[in-house]
């Protein structure tokens, strides 16, 4: 089920640990985890400013280079030539293979030198800024044409309608690059139009933003003194060119109507302005501070902030305000991250925003019009609503260009560049139940969110509280984390709570726990056997976990067993099958097994009567977690060595496949339609459910069988959810340790409801018995298979051995 698409400000209790502040990449800096190259990886040389030199590309290359390492350590190796002025002193960090010194030219000389002669190096990406080479620009250009290595330039700054010059130049370098990289369609136009560059060379990947978890913005204004203000903010290295002065002399207009308005100015003075000509600047905008008598209304803070605390002033912000003065500014990082923090936007008309600013988004006003940013801050600020709904599009817009889809887009450039020493693989995402825990209450798994908050309105469902008990089983089972049994015990007694004295359960709850008039009217079966699967799996690891717990799941299943009979639906009885095949595994029960036979029989009827040369499936369509029922076929073999149910369970296995695998990777059955017989499908409506279905049904058969199509499309599904997906956009949330309900035509839902979250959270737990295999990390390793007494056929642990359960849940 997909959680509606709602949200106004998002509102978190404020978590005073602090890395609860942090973005997602630099949590991941913090805690110094930089992935080591893995020997024999190509490498990619990346030229371009670097911390600790303060400027802004050197912080996009840092971001950028830690989500590339963090995603693709294992596809390539990623090193840094620092460019450096020679006075700066600094110390660089461990990426950092080279040093050139932008001021000589022999230095050009030399390190032409040493890349070419480097095995190693790959490819050579250049981050460009016209200010970055003006020093030596000839050496730079001699520089680019004696490279032997590949070159992908991005060119931070496009400027139109240039000079010959200018014209010659951008020729010049675009000629010794493979492919280029622009971050907005109006620079990729400009360069195509104005400077004859051909299309195909050009890539266009927005500039990179930040994940972040949105705490709430009450506490953050109360933490930095703001309580009861209207925030308008601007940040950035200070310099003339930020028209910070346009903001100051509208203040008197906004203050008249809007007195709590208080105007952050973030950002110390351009290192680079400090030493042509000082604190000049800042002293005229602190004079006309004085001047227009706004010293209560104005705070600087002239420092370069940390990223964490940059954020948190962003999220506590009302109106962000971008008053560049430079038309051709092609792009602009701080634009970028006031987005990623959902600010409605008031900005001047450069190119980045004339692209991503609507009437939904932003408000676009003239350089230098104070009177118009006057209007539109006042307008913005007196309505809630439209700064409410501005947020939520904002936010919505701006998804696509988060950091993790930056490094995607990155790594194909890289991959096309060098196919024969790049290929791409996704690193496994570190396991997180940081999101499922905040979505469980005393009562148990809510079901939908607004963004990655709980949305308790929304009430509870068996359908997730099952779910939510698998994962956590399998959770437990692959780390032995103890804080595991208190969720499994209390999804567990949810479901007891649902079961209905006859036996049956109802699914759908208010958000005091009582139960709806949905269940009157919904079929309940699914539940009904999404309940079995998670009891039955629950007992088949009974000797990991207390024995009242599996006491009460065997209670559950024999209390359900007469209305179970009952059940015709194919998904319900294949769910079905699927617990009581587990509770096969860990005790003999004659009753369960006759009624997974019958279930097994009636599936094998429905396919009869179905099935064609052509259409090789148990319905006349296709919809929502189809895998389940190849599987219960798997399932049924695996019980009773019927080698009917093994041919049906792979003929119909092999024809899902056939129809939701494709050169693009996978493409499951939309939830806005359903498929049928010589139909085509619609190409949006993804849901995270069905694709987890999916790798849990090709582990079971990889594992069965052997095969190693099995393993390479479970792979392919599991990079949906990291960006291999045909929106190009990461599903999983690495911020949050949530997962976006699902993907729509155009855009990621970005609500992160319980269903979406843990069939993310079961597919990863199904991934991490391969762990240590190539590819994603893994190299295939045979599984062996058994036939005992009972010709019950098991698949041994590969998580330690003790047991023979199949780790699927």
């Amino acid at each position: 089920m997909k959680s509606e698409n709602i949200i106004p400000r998002i509102n978190e209790p404020f978590k005073h640990d602090s890395e609860l502040a942090l973005p997602y990449n630099h949590q991941y800096k913090q805690k110094k985890e930089w992935h080591k190259a893995v020997p024999g990886k190509a490498e990619i040389l990346v030229i371009t400013s670097y911390p600790p030199r303060e400027c802004g590309i050197a912080t996009y290359s840092q971001d950028l280079i830690t989500v590339l390492n963090h995603q693709f350590s294992n596809s390539f190796s990623i090193k840094v030539c620092a460019l450096d002025l020679g006075y700066g002193g600094f110390s660089y960090p461990g990426e950092v293979k080279h040093v050139l010194n932008t001021s000589f030219s022999i230095e050009y000389q030399r390190m032409v030198h040493l890349i070419n002669d480097d095995p190693l190096i790959q490819i050579v990406l250049i981050q460009h800024e016209f200010g970055l080479f003006k020093e030596q620009e000839q050496s730079f250009m001699e520089f680019l044409s004696k490279l032997t290595k590949p070159v992908v330039m991005v060119f931070h700054s496009v400027l139109p309608h240039p000079d010959e010059q200018l014209k010659m130049n951008v020729q010049l370098m675009t000629k010794s690059c493979s492919s280029i990289i622009v971050m907005t369609y109006n620079s990729a136009e400009i360069l195509t139009n104005e400077y004859q560059v051909p299309q195909e060379k050009i890539e266009v990947i927005a500039h990179g933003t930040h994940l972040v978890r949105h705490l709430d913005e009450k506490t953050l204004k109360s933490k930095y003194r703001l309580n009861d203000r209207k925030v308008l903010t601007t940040f950035g290295l200070l310099s003339s060119g930020k028209g910070i002065e346009t903001t100051l002399e509208a203040l008197p207009a906004i203050i008249e109507q809007c007195p709590e308005v208080i105007f952050l100015v973030i950002g110390k003075t351009h290192p680079g302005v400090v030493k042509s000509e000082g604190e000049r600047y800042r002293e005229m905008l602190e004079k006309k501070i004085q001047q227009l008598q706004l010293q209560e209304h104005v705070r600087f803070v002239n420092k370069y902030l940390d990223l964490p605390e940059l954020l948190e002033y962003l999220q506590l912000t009302d109106i962000y305000l971008f008053t560049s003065t430079d038309p051709n500014q092609a792009v602009s990082g701080t634009f970028s991250y006031a987005m990623s923090c959902s600010c409605p936007i008031i900005s001047t008309p450069i190119p980045h925003a004339r692209e991503i600013l609507t009437e939904d988004t932003g408000i676009i006003i003239d350089f230098r019009n104070s009177r118009q940013l006057a209007d539109a801050v006042i307008r913005l600020t007196k309505d809630d609503h439209l700064r409410g709904r501005m947020s939520f599009n904002t936010l919505q817009k701006i998804v696509s260009t988060a950091w993790e889809n930056s490094a995607v887009a990155h790594a194909r450039v890289f991959e096309k560049m060098a196919p024969k020493t790049i290929s791409i693989h996704y690193n496994l995402p570190e396991i997180k139940l940081n999101h499922l825990k905040q979505m469980t209450t005393d009562i148990g798994l809510v079901q939908f969110s607004r963004i990655n908050q709980p949305d308790v309105n929304s009430g509870y469902t068996l359908d997730d509280n099952a779910r939510g008990l698998i994962s956590m089983c399998m959770y437990y089972k692959a780390t032995g984390d103890r804080e595991s049994i208190t969720f499994i015990e209390q999804y567990l007694g949810f479901i007891y709570h649902c079961q209905q004295p006859g036996g049956n359960f109802l699914n759908y709850f208010d958000d005091e726990f009582q139960f709806t008039d949905q269940n009157k009217i919904v079929n309940l079966d699914d539940a009904q056997g999404r309940a079995i699967w998670a009891l039955g799996y629950l007992i088949s690891i009974n000797n990991l976990l207390p024995a009242k717990f599996t006491m009460m799941a065997q209670r559950i299943i024999k209390k359900s067993l007469p209305v179970l009979s009952g059940i015709y639906s194919t998904r319900s009885m294949a769910f079905a099958m699927k617990g009581l095949y587990y509770y096969h595994l860990a005790m003999e029960s004659p009753e369960n097994i006759a009624l997974f036979k019958t279930f097994a029989n009636r599936l094998v009827l429905m396919y009869k009567h179905e099935s064609t040369k052509n259409w090789e499936w148990f319905e006349s369509y296709l919809t929502y977690a189809n895998s389940i029922l190849p599987e219960a076929m798997c399932y049924a073999w695996l019980v009773t060595d019927d080698s009917s149910f093994k041919e049906i369970a792979i003929s119909s296995m092999n024809f899902l496949l056939s129809q939701t695998f494709n050169e693009n990777g996978i493409e499951v059955i939309s939830s806005k339609k359903w498929v049928f017989e010589g139909e085509s499908k619609d190409r949006f409506g993804e849901l995270p459910l069905d694709v987890a279905d999916t790798i849990m049904t090709l582990s079971l058969f990889y594992d069965v069988f052997e095969d190693q199509e099995y393993f390479r499309k479970m792979e392919t599904a599991f990079a949906w959810f990291l960006g291999n997906n045909r929106l190009n956009q990461t599903v999983y949330n690495p911020c949050t340790g949530g997962c976006y309900d699902g993907l729509e035509k155009f855009y990621i839902n970005l609500n992160q409801g319980a269903e979406a979250a843990v069939s993310y959270l079961m597919a990863r737990l199904t991934m991490e018995k391969y762990r240590h295999q190539d590819s994603i990390s893994m190299e295939v390793i045979p599984i062996s298979k058994t036939i005992n007494a009972r010709h019950k056929r098991t698949i041994g642990s590969l998580t330690g051995g003790q047991d023979l359960l199949p780790p699927i849940a």
